[in-house]
């Protein structure tokens, strides 16, 4: 298994990226390529690090504020571009970045590819719940979504979970403003109507609608939305995860008695902190894709990246892109029509 990293991808590059890699080669026992300046890169490598990871020169770098298609179309040296191209040609079975979301959607699609018969790639990063995981997906890739497309999120969800998380039946639910099926724009009204011919086709499973509020309750395994809803549902949880935690720091350093208190409960909000970090997961997965791109975090450390490789080695190993290209003839609109 082998693994190639945009090592200049994100806040903390090259030096995240670099420990990220050497780490997740000692410690799951797979490959990596680090694409970047090869000066940089070389000078950050411990010593015995090149028997398990090589480097791929790139000269240019795509900047967090560069636009996506002129980045792509501009810096054909980049070190994201250059590493989608060792993926396309098969020098690696999974890629991981910490770059610009848009630049590596709209470069993996370009390069890569989508696999025949899909729309478009979405973003799917698993939250936590209540009973464990949930994949939000599109968390903004694509803003606006016809119902085909959320139809087509729902099956990417779908197998995904199946046969990654390993969810034998994932429960799928489209985010909406009320659990009615009437509630909704017209978009999300169409696309409750084709998830329901879906599960009655016994394609999926199907749960309605679920609010906003009710995305940490456990209740599904997969969360359908356009990317426009889904990126403010994302950065809601991330910032109020930030603001609760600083708050509970306050909480417990007022007084004697509060710092005693925290003693006590340290251990559940050590799990808690530990549930809600990023770093843990390590990213988010682009799907729709014919290889595995994974989306680090901007701002990824070295724990972060080698989370993020494990997630690559999972996704990889799968099968998930050969299962829905197998049953990409049931993901389409004509096909949901017609039952």
């Amino acid at each position: 298994m082998r693994i190639i990293i945009d090592a200049m991808g994100g806040d903390n590059a090259p030096e995240a990226a670099v420990a990220g890699a050497c780490r997740a080669a000692a410690e799951l026992g797979c490959d990596i390529t680090l694409v970047g300046d090869e000066a940089r890169v070389r000078a950050l490598l411990p010593e015995g690090a090149a028997e398990r990871v090589r480097i791929v020169h790139a000269a240019e770098t795509v900047e967090m504020e560069d636009k996506a298609l002129s980045a792509v179309m501009k810096k054909r040296d980049s070190s994201m571009s250059v590493a989608l191209k060792l993926l396309s040609e098969g020098e690696g079975d999974a890629l991981v970045s910490a770059g610009s979301t848009g630049a590596l959607l709209t470069a993996a699609t370009l390069t890569v590819k989508r696999i025949r018969g899909i729309r478009r790639a979405a973003l799917g990063p698993l939250l936590p719940t209540k009973r464990g995981q949930v994949l939000l997906i599109d968390s903004g890739a694509n803003i606006n979504c016809p119902a085909e497309y959320l139809l087509q999120f729902a099956y990417m969800g779908h197998f995904y979970m199946k046969d990654v998380a390993g969810v034998p039946s994932p429960r799928i639910a489209l985010l909406n403003n009320g659990t009615e099926e009437t509630k909704g724009t017209e978009a999300l009204q169409e696309a409750h109507a084709l998830l329901r011919a879906a599960r009655d086709a016994g394609r999926l499973n199907f749960i309605g609608n679920m609010e906003g509020r009710d995305i940490f309750s456990g209740e599904a395994d997969v969360i359908v939305c356009d990317g426009f809803a889904g990126n403010i549902a994302l950065k809601t949880v991330e910032g109020t995860a930030s603001f609760l935690m600083s708050q509970l720091k306050g909480v417990f350093s007022r007084s004697i008695f509060s710092k005693l208190a925290y003693l006590l409960v340290r251990g559940g909000l050590r799990d808690m902190r530990k549930m809600m970090d990023y770093k843990e997961v390590g990213g988010a997965p682009m799907l729709g894709l014919t290889r595995p791109v994974i989306k680090a975090h901007g701002s990824s450390d070295e724990k972060a990246f080698v989370s993020a490789v494990a997630q690559a080695k999972s996704f990889a190993e799968s099968g998930f892109i050969a299962h829905m290209s197998e049953s990409i003839d049931e993901m389409t609109l004509k096909n949901e029509k017609k039952d």
